[in-house]
């Protein structure tokens, strides 16, 4: 039998299997000018597109450097499975470097990732475990899917977690390609890199790199604003317990709103033609209030994915580019959606919400509110704020006459992330409560905080 030999050869684009086709300085992700959305006269603006990668995004740099990493470690051995928290991307990469070297992948992961997401992850193999837990997980929520991998990985000898969020080999992995890269396709002059703050190991891998290539290169953040629904990354209050967030490395950060991420979005797939995703449109809207216009800016975007994976999203930020039925509602957004998202957004007001720090100082007054926890009875259990009453969603409609009968009385509601007890602010204020409002963050944000908890054991 003849065999072809066909070797990696970037030069021919041909490889002896999609691992071949990782990032890297010889084999970069593309650089795109940005021509109509940039208002500079001077200023060039470069967009890396990341989907490029094998597995469509950045985060194939850190699956592929996480799984190196570890085999050389000796931690990943023949029958090894991964667990690993994720807001989707890394799950990509993971469950298909996975795929091709052996190791079966779990993934906890929030139920407000896009379903497309979390429909591909399953399809690539991935055993997905759906939690009440922010977009992008965050450390020290007792029952987020950081802490559930964790568990999975201390109970279970098989499974390994590499933890993306603390390992060295995800900033590292950046410091190996996508600082190369840039460093080499801008032929040294690049002055300003740019990206979205999520885990930080792209902003921190590539700007020390950057910055030991040439210390005057500006490394700039961007991050969205507090409750935001862009997938993948961290609000100021959440990168504030992210390990890799080293803000004394950067030279400047910004936030961005989900309007102005979402529309520049559009304005990117529209004029551009660059099919970049909400982190994508978050990450240029912020660059273009970092960079200056001044002549000789050489400034590199990073743009972690394409709009594919957002089709859910872009229906509940653009209504209006969902055909309308013949009753008036919307293909997948009926009326009632949008009115109740717009409800729920305007929950984000003082008055519809209470910050952890100031609930914690109303508690110690004689005239402290009701605190209801909405949660199952399990997930309560171990972790709640002290006084706390449990009545969970399923039984709250049901149970709703064991609260006060005064409409005027103070009730907070709580729930693990500050998502579900939204819904039931609104329900209690159907009924005519006054004073009701929901936890932001919920229990998790109440714990990073450092507030105390008990537990039905007293504890």
């Amino acid at each position: 039998m003849i065999v072809c030999d066909m070797s990696n050869d970037h030069t021919l684009r041909v490889y002896d299997s999609i691992v071949g086709l990782l990032s890297g300085e010889e084999n970069p992700t593309p650089l795109v000018r940005l021509n109509k959305v940039v208002p500079f006269e001077h200023a060039q603006v470069f967009a890396k597109l990341e989907w490029y990668n094998p597995f469509g995004a950045v985060k194939d740099r850190i699956a592929d450097n996480l799984i190196r990493d570890a085999e050389e470690r000796g931690l990943l051995t023949p029958g090894a499975k991964l667990v690993e928290p994720t807001s989707g991307n890394t799950g990509f990469g993971l469950a298909m470097m996975g795929n091709a070297k052996g190791y079966p992948l779990q993934t906890p992961l929030s139920k407000a990732i896009p379903l497309e997401k979390r429909t591909v992850l399953r399809f690539f193999g991935s055993n997905v475990v759906e939690m009440d837990d922010t977009l992008c997980p965050a450390p020290g929520a007792p029952e987020g899917a950081i802490a559930s991998a964790m568990k999975t990985a201390e109970t279970q000898p098989e499974f390994v977690m590499l933890n993306q969020y603390a390992n060295e080999a995800n900033p590292g992995g950046h410091y190996r390609t996508t600082g190369p890269e840039v460093w080499k396709q801008t032929g040294g002059r690049v002055t300003h890199f740019v990206a979205g703050l999520g885990t930080c190991g792209t902003i921190t891998g590539t700007g020390r790199y950057l910055k030991e290539q040439r210390a005057d290169v500006k490394v700039l953040g961007v991050h969205p604003e507090d409750g935001h629904d862009i997938p993948g990354v961290r609000s100021l209050r959440q990168l504030e317990h992210t390990q890799f967030y080293l803000p004394d490395q950067y030279d400047g950060t910004v936030e961005v709103t989900d309007r102005e991420a979402f529309d520049m979005c559009l304005r990117l797939n529209r004029e551009e033609c660059v099919m970049g995703g909400p982190s994508s449109g978050m990450a240029l809207a912020g660059a273009l209030r970092l960079i200056p216009d001044a002549p000789g800016t050489i400034a590199v975007v990073i743009f972690p994915d394409n709009v594919f994976k957002y089709a859910s999203t872009m229906q509940r930020h653009f209504p209006d580019i969902c055909p309308a039925d013949k009753d008036g509602t919307r293909e997948g957004v009926s009326e009632n959606d949008l009115f109740l998202a717009a409800m729920m957004e305007n929950l984000k007001n003082p008055h519809g919400s209470v910050r952890a720090k100031d609930l914690h100082s109303a508690l110690q007054q004689p005239d402290k509110p009701l605190l209801v926890d909405v949660r199952p009875p399990n997930m309560f259990a171990p972790t709640h704020i002290e006084g706390s009453t449990n009545i969970p969603m399923d039984d709250f409609i049901d149970r709703s006459d064991e609260l006060p009968a005064d409409r005027e009385a103070s009730i907070v509601l709580v729930c693990g992330i500050g998502k579900f007890s939204k819904n039931w602010t609104l329900y209690l204020r159907s009924k005519g409560y006054r004073n009701v409002c929901s936890l932001k963050g919920g229990v998790a944000e109440w714990v990073r905080k450092g507030h105390p908890t008990r537990s039905t054991g007293g504890e």
